[in-house]
């Protein structure tokens, strides 16, 4: 039976590999286990708990280690790829439970599909949100980002790689530094075509110089920002930016899997003003190839990064109608 859409979130923490995962739940049914990107939390989920609950799932959003009230294992080689696959191996096995349905946004997009990737006996299916699947492969993550961009200016992922950077810029104002964060990948705010591109830094600038200023995203409150930036003044942005500098670790980590397709049922959503999705073109005209299983792929006209927070309704819809065809 459907729980009722009031049903309330229950907070609570569970053991896992990096310490302690904090995770949100709500509804009664089979489990739906929802992580999140880059910078967020299990609050970037607020708007699918209800709806998944209100379908009959048992809804899960986690804080990814270094996130929220997840342990922040100090290490930078403690967020590469097989541990967070591992935490969420271990999130299911917590809640009692032998199988789920992993749906992931951003970098939670490449760990929900490493999840379903290395442990299709858990993750019986997989939802992609933004950032298409890629198998593993290819050249070093590191040697390509660095080629990016040209003489004057650096790819954001490489500036991200050097700790405390990318920290010593965030961190003296966390909450406008993610409002322009936020701003630049949202469809409504994002820098219009030909102005300086978000997504790189000018030799001796900083990331934030070309992000927008003044309203925030219309999906994004006053208090939802301050949900978010609490959570990062308490906690730091090491964590969260520790996921970057590990990407040469998980390339040779996953290379048992180079170029392996995911065989479990699956289901992509794009947003079409998305760099994730322009950039990585070829990787969704391939899913023929790497995704054999996918349900149906969905680029939302308007739409920027920020897809379920963008788009509630419409991604509800996409992700209910699709967990339906689960259920058999």
């Amino acid at each position: 039976m459907p729980s009722e859409p009031s049903a309330p979130l229950s907070h609570r923490t569970v053991d896992c590999p990096a310490g302690r995962l904090h995770l949100v739940e709500q509804g009664a049914g089979p489990l739906v286990l929802l992580v999140h990107g880059f910078p967020e939390s299990w609050y970037s989920w607020r708007r699918q708990l209800p709806a998944l609950a209100a379908a009959g799932y048992r809804a899960v959003a986690i804080d990814v280690r270094g996130y929220g009230r997840s342990s922040r294992p100090e290490a930078a080689d403690a967020y590469r790829m097989l541990d967070l696959v591992e935490d969420n191996v271990a999130v299911v096995r917590a809640l009692g439970e032998r199988t789920a349905v992993v749906v992931g946004h951003d970098w939670g997009s490449n760990i929900a599909a490493a999840s379903a990737l290395l442990h299709p006996e858990v993750f019986r299916a997989v939802g992609l949100l933004s950032v298409p699947y890629a198998p593993p492969g290819g050249p070093h993550p590191t040697d390509v980002f660095g080629r990016i961009g040209g003489p004057d200016e650096e790819f954001y992922v490489s500036y991200f790689q050097e700790p405390g950077r990318a920290e010593a810029e965030i961190e003296p104002d966390v909450r406008g530094w993610l409002a322009g964060f936020y701003a630049a990948l949202s469809a409504d705010t994002m820098p219009a075509r030909g102005e300086p591109d978000p997504h790189f830094v000018a030799h001796g600038g900083r990331l934030s110089d070309r992000f927008p200023t003044g309203a925030l995203p219309g999906w994004l409150s006053e208090d939802d920002l301050d949900v978010y930036a609490g959570e990062f003044e308490r906690t730091g942005l090491t964590g969260a930016l520790n996921r970057y500098r590990n990407m040469d670790r998980d390339w040779e980590d996953l290379a048992p899997h180079h170029g392996a397709p995911i065989k479990q049922p699956s289901l992509f959503i794009g947003g079409a003003l998305d760099a994730s999705t322009t950039w990585l073109a070829d990787a969704i005209e391939a899913y023929p190839t790497t995704l054999p299983a996918l349900s149906a792929s969905h680029l939302l006209d308007g739409c920027g990064h920020w897809i379920q927070q963008e788009r509630p309704e419409e991604v509800n819809r996409l992700l209910t109608d699709w967990l339906a065809t689960l259920r058999g």
